[in-house]
């Protein structure tokens, strides 16, 4: 039987497909233990959004993980993770001097293999990042990506494309080891991939070794697994795919490795595995997240996805952000939307970044109304400041863009004009009395405020769990903290409540509204909120005068941070929210005079 190599992708794209990426690293290391036991040799192990997630939402060091997982993984297993080309692991681009930091501490920190890619297929975005990878002796993956495109769209993102992108790397003399074509959403076709595939194996020959990835999430995964084969296996054993483990296998994540082993049953291709053992690690994997929350979009099949191709790895991601401001019921809405923001963007592919950019402003195209917002990512990405798209964006929106956020179109490298991050970092740190280190130095780079908040010890975990109920979900005694029988006032939704909890099973006997406390009336004109949020930062106090224009304070949703700001020159009477505080389009922010 012909081999074909597999990557086990549970614990970084799985990871993120299924759970936001938001998962602890004490809680899945059995799990990669029992991987290595079956004989997986080859797993991916951060990178993309398990970065910055980590710090934002697991309270715990990217490093740190990668430390604890190579050493459980031991020394010779191939340590995979994901990089963006010139924003490597954040949203935004990076300098020159940070994407080298980048490659660096990931081979420090025990990684064998950066997979790097760039949303716009742009190559310039990946030659210096690709020259930093191979120069601190990592194996340097570069990638193609990949999507079917939105009815009644042409240009782009055919076989033809792809392969002319290849070309353009060969061409280039940008420095790689392996070739990967990658399509986050799961929406490309089989036979188009079989072409594409076929294509480049034709250019690249039987010895190269080439790489197809893909999600499950329209259904079509195992297809296009089966079409990838079938056009660019050789009897060399240089051919491979992404495979995951159940819990999170199938849907928005990657095909499961068992899945797979028996689509290629009666073929002359097989994957190099007892599968038995697999079923172990498997069930070793389930008992650990046992107790985290799966969104139920994360397992499903969404047969739209193809009209609006939103990655699995961003789809679970968005819609914990939503659940966590109270939007989740706006999905659908936002993902029809995502349609026409993927016409008149330029048809850069659906991954991170770009997959942020188009969710985010459909997000704001629902909630804030068609184009009354051009958000800063979507903004830049049409205005050229992220590289070359595909095909040139919509005039109208260029023109929107460059009126709302004061820019003018580039066509520049987008390194050019970017300034040295490391310096801008250390000072960050040193002016917050924080040790300067390389770590921290990319960790105040790449995570902004919130990563100088992580090593100030001020984040919290945010992590779903089944065990946990939210204030809402818990009882009213045991939102109150009761301990006992006995009487006890306790409010919801604002209202109290008198409650005389027995003896034994602690039941609630009888509930009354308790007398109503003074309210205190501020007189004034509010400030409210234009969209869902969560604060993440106060600029402004009661007592200060401020002018129209001015920052007050600042939303965040979907990654995208709104400033609200003075409608007039005014005096602040009150701010009726907290940094945290989740508010809802229309709530209260703040009272001016």
């Amino acid at each position: 039987m012909k081999k074909v190599r597999f990557m086990d992708t549970s614990f970084r794209d799985g990871f993120q497909s299924v759970f936001g990426a938001r998962v602890l690293t004490q809680d899945f290391m059995p799990a990669v233990e029992a991987a290595v036991e079956a004989g997986i040799t080859h797993m991916e192990a951060g990178g993309g959004a398990r970065f910055q997630s980590l710090f934002f939402y697991c309270n715990e060091s990217a490093f740190h993980m990668m430390d604890t997982f190579r050493k459980i993984a031991g020394p010779d297993a191939n340590l995979q993770t994901l990089a963006r080309g010139i924003n490597v692991v954040a949203l935004s681009q990076s300098p020159k001097d940070i994407i080298k930091l980048h490659a660096t501490l990931f081979k420090k920190h025990g990684m064998t293999t950066i997979r790097n890619f760039d949303a716009l297929n742009d190559i310039q975005n990946l030659e210096y990042s690709g020259e930093c990878i191979t120069e601190a002796g990592l194996h340097h993956q570069v990638c193609i990506t990949l999507m079917d495109l939105p009815e009644e769209c042409e240009e782009a993102h055919t076989a033809e494309f792809y392969l002319h992108r290849l070309k353009t790397i060969l061409d280039s003399g940008l420095p790689y080891d392996s070739i990967c074509f990658k399509d986050a959403s799961g929406t490309a076709n089989p036979q188009k991939v079989y072409d594409t595939i076929k294509g480049a194996r034709k250019l690249l020959g039987d010895d190269a070794l080439l790489w197809y990835h893909t999600h499950d999430t329209a259904g079509v995964g195992v297809a296009c697994y089966l079409g990838a084969i079938e056009g660019g296996a050789t009897k060399n054993n240089n051919f491979g795919i992404d495979l995951a483990k159940s819990p999170v296998c199938g849907g928005t994540s990657q095909p499961d490795i068992i899945s797979m082993w028996h689509a290629l049953k009666g073929m002359e291709w097989t994957i190099d595995v007892n599968i038995m053992k697999i079923v172990e690690a498997e069930t070793v994997f389930e008992e650990c997240m046992k107790d985290y929350f799966i969104p139920i979009e994360a397992k499903q099949v969404s047969p739209i996805i193809p009209l609006s191709p939103m990655p699995g790895g961003a789809l679970t991601a968005n819609t914990m952000m939503m659940r966590d401001t109270g939007t989740l019921h706006l999905y659908p809405q936002v993902i029809k939307e995502m349609t026409e923001v993927v016409k008149k963007g330029g048809f850069a592919t659906s991954v991170t970044p770009v997959s942020q950019f188009y969710f985010q402003q459909a997000y704001a195209n629902v909630t804030l109304g068609k184009w009354k917002k051009i958000t800063q990512g979507y903004g830049d990405m049409v205005l050229g400041y992220f590289g070359r798209t595909p095909s040139k964006p919509d005039p109208e929106i260029v023109k929107l863009a460059e009126k709302q956020l004061g820019k003018k179109p580039f066509d520049g490298h987008p390194l050019e004009i970017l300034e040295p991050g490391i310096p801008e970092a250390t000072k960050i740190l040193q002016e917050n009395k924080l040790e300067v280190t390389d770590e921290n130095i990319f960790i105040a780079y790449a995570c902004g405020e919130k990563g100088i908040e992580f090593l100030q010890g001020k984040m919290k975990e945010n992590i779903r769990k089944i065990s946990q109920k939210t204030e809402a979900e818990a009882s009213p005694v045991q939102a109150a903290g009761a301990k006992g029988p006995g009487n006890y006032t306790v409010t919801v939704d604002g209202k109290s409540f008198n409650v005389s909890v027995a003896e034994g099973a602690g039941t609630v006997q009888a509930t009354a509204q308790a007398p109503s406390a003074p309210v205190l009336t501020i007189k004034g004109e509010p400030v409210v909120a234009s969209m869902p949020g969560s604060v993440t930062h106060i600029e402004a106090g009661a007592g200060d005068t401020v002018k129209e224009g001015e920052t007050i304070l600042v939303l965040e949703a979907m990654k995208m941070e709104s400033p609200v700001k003075a409608p007039k020159d005014c005096k602040i009477i009150a701010i009726e929210v907290a940094v945290g505080d989740n508010v809802k389009n229309g709530d209260t922010l703040a009272m001016i005079e």
